[in-house]
């Protein structure tokens, strides 16, 4: 059906202009609904994956979390036919590190509302990853056994650690900042994992001590390369992150 499905929101919805993001796994549009600005993003996740993030999105707007928040369709819907969307955000990127420090806290507050939380379905967090080889795009048999080796032990310097949502990818493109408020968009990348891989920030924001800064910058690393990689390894972004996961 692909962006006819938009009409499900309204017979004068329509697409305005493209946007960049989604990772290229999605087509992402600014929109109008119901006379307002908003975004829509069409990707290829199944029905369950989409109802784990919605659900996600409107527990945290309930607790008062800023975040882009699902628009429902004519007939209730959150999500239809891959198409999710979502309110309009306004605001800037984060440039000075007390900007950092505001993500920071936001994203600690998004870590203490979720614990417990489910995990994403199909999806495995990096922990699972010491013994499993697949979850979502994560396919660890297609990446050297060598960098494997590495990265695994990145995921094993934070084992045991209590787990949470996290957002997956806190760069400077998926966030919106104003004087009042700090929101986090684009959560295709959310799943329940260590709250570390969410805390390798910009000049330290977190306020995390050399080791702990360390370990998280690892595990990030080690996910960014995973969930990146592709079966050429010829993805330079993946290539990068990998050496930087130091070798065993």
């Amino acid at each position: 059906m692909g962006w006819d499905a938009l009409k499900q929101w309204g017979d004068d919805a329509v697409r305005v202009e493209p946007l960049t993001g989604g990772a290229g796994v999605n087509e992402v549009w600014s929109v109008r609904v119901n006379g307002h600005l908003a975004v829509g993003r069409l990707g290829r996740r199944g029905n369950a994956d989409l109802a784990w993030e919605t659900d996600l999105l409107r527990h945290l707007d309930r607790a008062g979390m800023p975040v882009p928040v699902p628009i429902p369709t004519a007939d209730g819907r959150h999500f239809a036919n891959g198409l999710v969307v979502m309110t309009h955000v306004e605001g800037g990127p984060p440039e000075s590190k007390a900007d950092w420090r505001r993500v920071a806290a936001a994203l600690r507050q998004l870590h203490r509302l979720t614990h417990g939380w489910p995990q994403r379905p199909g999806w495995r967090s990096s922990t699972d990853l010491l013994h499993a080889e697949t979850g979502t795009r994560v396919d660890l048999n297609a990446m050297p056994p060598e960098g494997v080796a590495r990265c695994r032990a990145a995921w094993g310097r934070v084992a045991g650690r209590p787990t949470c949502v996290v957002h997956g990818d806190p760069n400077p493109r998926n966030i919106r900042m104003t004087a009042d408020r700090v929101t986090l968009i684009d959560w295709d990348e959310a799943h329940v994992d260590v709250a570390d891989l969410d805390l390798a920030l910009p000049h330290n924001a977190a306020d995390l001590d050399d080791r702990a800064y360390d370990t998280a910058a690892q595990a990030r690393a080690a996910w960014e390369a995973a969930v990146c990689w592709d079966p050429t390894g010829t993805d330079e972004f993946a290539v990068r992150r990998l050496a930087e996961v130091r070798a065993v």
